[in-house]
């Protein structure tokens, strides 16, 4: 299964540094991290308190990260009692409240400037710079001549071979974003450690020692701290296993108190659930092989699949599970994959208005299809401070069942940001809502609609979500008058889910 590989503010001035080392109270996403940010990482990194966002609220993840926000970053990594090496920076260009950070980095072997006097703390980091001071932490780089002709081609070529950059969209010239620097961190945490084994003999020439033969080994321990973040055995150079784990670096450093293990979410998707002094930071679903937003075809998902987990599927060798809402369904493989058909695969669950996400196992070839529905609700009365509570209205009972729509703030965060009358998606698992998003509204004249199928607004079509059921049911009389003004509600894939007007 492919895992998702989706805090500290790095201020300016002194005043900020107090934020720096303070971790959040609870592991709840920020008001401006969505989905599409590196959000396991941004979250996990809060808990531990390597990254924190402002006092707003915000992670600011397109943010850029400066040189001396780094060593920030890096010292609360490595735990340096930062107080400890205030004074001792040998630059003269890093500010008063970077300097301990600096220091401590520099002199751990962490970061290097530019030249003797020289650090650029207020230059962007670069995406090689940042690998490579993570690296470092890691074990790898502790001699001159493992950076060869080029320090970026070596950093970039060993960082490729650990994965530390999945995810991690800036080039290596480019200047790293707080979001992608939470990213880079988090892969370096789930990193083997590694130590270095000297099999070459050191040249001395002038004041400079080389040291050639160079190669470095994974630590191991056979200790249960060694699992808490992977339990992969390392391989001997005979190829067999050593009786030890790999120990990565965030259990070099938590010691087993940062944990993470394979579970699936409350939607049914494969999924990765990091705990903190055993306390939940969160479950974050693995990527998926594919989403689609719509209908999709038998065949388009046996090309997906591909033959050889088809016929593991149809000979029982591999389980094909779907899930629809959190609830696992029961189904025939032949409802959803066949060879040269182009019918609707699951015509009754995978359609507008559904997200449906397909999960291919690379060792079993287990299948799991995930649909998780959009539904649209109303807020009734404003945010209760007293109870922290939320109450909504289901705009469409007949379509989803929910046991109780009253939000608390224990269980939702940012409840007081909604305000009466706003219309809001929800997502529902297993009769219980799980998420709450502010909707996407048009307004506008309509100028045009085709029963049952769509509506335009100013101009704009917009077809009807299939949960839209006042719409699309077969005995749907829904109507409109011509150049009168609606309000259109869009679900989160930008279909109608509900008109007012």
């Amino acid at each position: 299964m492919r895992n998702l590989k989706r805090a500290l503010s790095l201020g300016l001035t002194a005043t900020m540094i107090s934020g720096l080392m303070v971790m959040g109270s609870s592991a709840a996403s920020y008001t401006d991290v969505t989905s599409e940010q590196n959000q396991e990482a941004i979250e996990v990194l809060k808990e531990v308190g390597i990254m924190v966002g402002d006092d707003k609220g915000n992670f600011n993840p397109e943010a850029k990260v400066t040189r001396n926000e780094m060593a920030v970053v890096m010292s609360n990594l490595m735990a340096y009692n930062v107080k400890t090496y205030a004074n001792t920076s040998p630059f003269t260009d890093v500010p008063e409240w970077a300097e301990p950070y600096v220091a401590a980095c520099y002199t751990n072997g962490i970061t290097s400037g530019y030249d003797a006097k020289t650090y650029g703390g207020n230059d962007s980091v670069t995406t090689g710079q940042a690998a490579l001071m993570v690296m470092k932490a890691l074990g790898y780089f502790q001699y001159q001549s493992d950076f060869g002709a080029d320090w970026q081609l070596s950093t970039v070529a060993q960082g490729n071979k650990i994965d530390l950059f999945d995810d991690v969209d800036s080039g290596v010239k480019e200047a790293m974003t707080r979001n992608d620097v939470a990213q880079l961190v988090l892969n370096a945490l789930e990193a083997g450690t590694v130590e270095a084994e000297k099999n070459g003999q050191d040249i001395n020439v002038g004041d400079i020692t080389i040291t050639s033969g160079v190669s470095y080994k994974y630590v191991t321990s056979g200790k249960d701290y060694a699992k808490a973040i992977n339990d992969t055995l390392a391989t001997n150079n005979d190829g067999s296993y050593s009786t030890g784990s790999i120990v990565e670096l965030g259990e070099k450093l938590y010691q087993g108190d940062l944990t993470k293990a394979s579970e699936e979410d409350d939607f049914g998707r494969p999924a990765t659930k990091w705990e903190y002094q055993a306390k939940e930071i969160g479950t974050y679903a693995d990527d998926a092989d594919a989403v689609y937003t719509a209908t999709v075809e038998k065949q388009d998902l046996y090309d997906l699949v591909g033959s050889d987990v088809y016929n593991d599927l149809k000979n029982g060798d591999a389980d094909f599970t779907v899930v629809v809402d959190g609830v696992a369904q029961k189904v025939n493989l032949s409802d959803y994959i066949v060879k040269n058909n182009d019918d609707d695969a699951g015509k009754d669950v995978i359609k507008k208005g559904a997200t449906t996400e397909v999960f291919i196992d690379d060792d079993t070839n287990d299948v799991v299809i995930t649909v998780i529905n959009s539904y649209v609700a109303q807020v009734d009365g404003d945010y209760d401070k007293n109870d922290e509570e939320l109450e909504l209205d289901i705009l469409d009972e007949a379509f989803v069942d929910v046991k109780d729509t009253t939000l608390s703030s224990d269980d939702f965060d940012y409840l007081d940001s909604y305000s009466d009358e706003d219309y809001v998606l929800i997502t529902v698992a297993n009769k219980e809502i799980k998420t709450i998003d502010l909707a996407e509204t048009v307004e506008g004249k309509v100028t045009a609609y085709t029963e049952k199928k769509n509506v335009t607004v100013d101009g704009t079509k917009y077809e009807y979500s299939k949960n839209y059921t006042d719409a699309v049911k077969d005995d749907s009389n829904l109507s409109y008058d011509l150049n009168d003004a609606y309000t259109l509600v869009l679900d989160a894939n930008g279909y109608v889910i509900y008109t007012d007007g």
